[in-house]
């Protein structure tokens, strides 16, 4: 079986009150309730965000991809792909790509990656015995990728052929073009929602 991959936004005040060790099992507690499981039981997994039952007092809430079946892979797969055209696009395209995804699901440099440390606020993915973050994005770093969106959303043409040309039809890539700017989409919308709260990221495997 594959990686799942469980997106959460989150208030960073709220969330560094709680133990470093609780953080991640706080995230699914928070989301979680008997009723939630009982409209997924019957009705599926809806995309967009879930909140928990008291929204007025949430301070984190779940985010279902439209365009995945909760796997991690097809994001691993989106990101394969930027690697693949990041070359082949415009500077300014590709700076603003470069800024929106990074940490989230491409890096220049693997090891760079903020999940491998915890990003600060969660154990590290090394830690043994404990709950691991596929990614960590601090509210401080969402307004840049909100931003970097903004730019990136009227250029999103200009990748097809770049994408034709070095991914249509490898493995380990997004079937289409239109896949992988729908994810892309996922991804802009997330930030931009995220940013307009001033709440950080936090991505669960």
């Amino acid at each position: 079986m594959g990686l799942d991959l469980t997106l959460f936004m989150a208030d960073w005040e709220q969330l560094s009150a709680i133990p470093v060790e609780n953080r991640v099992q706080a995230l699914d507690d928070t989301t979680w309730s008997p009723e939630l499981d009982d409209e997924y039981l019957r009705y599926g997994p809806a995309g967009g965000w879930l909140w928990p039952p008291d929204r007025g007092a949430a301070w984190c809430a779940e985010y279902n991809f439209f365009t995945t079946t909760g796997a991690y892979s097809p994001h691993a797969r989106a990101g394969n792909a930027w690697a693949d055209i990041r070359l082949l696009v415009d500077a300014r395209v590709r700076e603003a790509m470069d800024t929106l995804l990074v940490g989230l699901i491409w890096d220049a440099d693997p090891a760079d990656d903020p999940a491998l440390t915890g990003g600060g606020g969660f154990p590290p993915s090394t830690g043994r015995g404990l709950p691991h973050v596929l990614l960590v994005c601090p509210p401080e770093a969402v307004p840049g990728k909100a931003r970097a969106w903004q730019q990136v959303e009227p250029q999103l043409e200009k990748l097809r052929e770049p994408f034709v040309a070095e991914c249509e039809g490898w493995a380990g890539r997004p079937d289409t073009s239109e896949d992988f700017t729908a994810l892309l989409r996922e991804w802009g919308d997330v930030t931009t929602e995220a940013a307009h709260r001033g709440w950080g990221l936090v991505g669960l495997p």
